[in-house]
C-alpha cells in the first residue's frame, strides 16, 4: 500500500461522468516479459485496449507502468510475449514507426522545446505529417510553402481546442507547470493519434488544473474518438474517466476490470488503495 494513494482517494473526486462507447480490441498485449538484466520489470502480462475507450493503468511506484508503455510505443522491446495491433503482430518496432502508426505519447517529465513558443512545439508534433524534403522546407517555397501553412492551421485549431490563444507565442520556458502540460499535450495531439499514451498527466497540478486536464482528456477522447491509455496515481480522477483499469504490483498484473471492480478487488486494495468500495 502506498500512502500516496490513501491520500488521493480521499479528496473530493472531480465528478465527471463517462458515456463513450468502446468498439473493438486495438491493441492487445500478449504474456510481455521485460527484464534490465536480472531485473524483470514485466512478468507475463496481458490485457486489451478497446478502440475509443479510456484504459488506465495504475499500481505502486516501480510496479512496471511506464515500462508497459515504453513497450507499447516501442522504446524498449519485450523478451518474451508479443503485440497485436489492428489485429496485425507487431514485430520489433521503434519509437519512429510507432509514431508513424497512429501512436503518440506525453511523458512523465514534461520533455518540450523550453526556448520555442507554444505555437512552434505544437508545429513539431506534425513533423511526420510533412512530405515536402528539407530543402523544400528551408525555401519555404511552392509546395512546401503551402504544406506549412495548412500544418499551422491544424495547430492553431488544437491551440483553441486546449484554450491556450493567450499564450500561442509565449515561450514555454516562461508557463507555469500546468500550462506546459496542457501544450505537451497538445503536441501529441499534432500528430492525430489513433492512440494516445498519457504518462501521468496530471502529475503535480493542483485541483482546478486537474479538473481542467481532465476536461481535455474527455473532449480528445469523445470529440476526436481518441483511445487513450493513461498512467495516474489520482484514484479518484481514474475511478471518474476510466473504462476500465488494470493494475500492477512489482511488475506483474494483479487486478483487471472496471473502475468499480478494481476498487473491490482485495488484492489491489492491500498492494495500492489501501481502503475498499464504500
Amino acid at each position: 500500500m502506498t500512502e500516496s494513494a490513501t491520500m488521493q482517494m480521499n479528496e473530493p473526486d472531480v465528478h465527471f461522468s463517462t458515456r463513450r462507447q468502446a468498439g473493438p480490441v486495438i491493441l492487445d498485449l500478449q504474456n510481455i516479459s521485460l527484464s534490465f538484466g536480472g531485473v524483470k520489470a514485466l512478468t507475463n502480462i496481458s490485457f486489451d485496449v478497446r478502440q475509443h475507450e479510456i484504459r488506465a493503468i495504475i499500481g505502486p511506484n516501480g510496479a512496471g507502468k511506464s515500462s508497459m508503455l515504453n513497450v507499447i510505443n516501442g522504446v524498449y522491446r519485450p523478451q518474451q510475449g508479443q503485440i497485436v495491433y489492428r489485429g496485425e503482430v507487431r514485430g520489433n518496432m521503434d519509437c519512429h514507426t510507432a509514431a508513424k502508426s497512429g501512436i503518440a505519447r506525453t511523458f512523465q517529465n514534461i520533455a518540450l522545446f523550453k526556448g520555442m513558443t507554444v505555437l512552434d512545439n505544437i508545429m513539431t508534433g506534425r513533423n511526420l505529417k510533412m512530405k515536402s524534403s528539407f530543402l523544400m522546407q528551408a525555401l519555404y517555397w511552392g509546395p512546401a510553402r503551402r504544406e506549412e501553412i495548412a500544418h499551422r492551421i491544424k495547430a492553431e485549431e488544437i491551440i483553441d481546442f486546449l484554450e491556450i490563444q493567450a499564450i500561442r507565442k509565449t515561450p514555454v520556458g516562461r508557463l507555469p507547470y500546468g500550462l506546459q502540460k496542457r501544450v505537451e499535450l497538445g503536441r501529441a495531439l499534432a500528430a492525430e493519434p489513433e492512440i494516445l499514451l498519457l504518462d501521468e498527466p496530471m502529475a503535480g497540478m493542483n485541483v482546478e488544473e486537474k479538473q481542467d486536464m481532465c476536461r481535455f482528456i474527455l473532449d480528445v477522447n469523445d470529440q476526436f474518438g481518441t483511445t487513450i491509455v493513461l498512467i495516474e496515481h489520482d484514484m479518484g480522477v481514474v475511478m471518474d474517466i476510466s473504462d476500465r483499469v488494470v493494475v500492477l504490483d512489482y511488475g506483474r498484473k494483479i487486478g483487471d476490470g472496471t473502475p468499480d471492480e478494481v476498487r473491490c478487488n482485495q488484492d489491489v486494495i492491500n498492494a495500492y488503495l489501501g481502503v475498499g468500495c464504500a
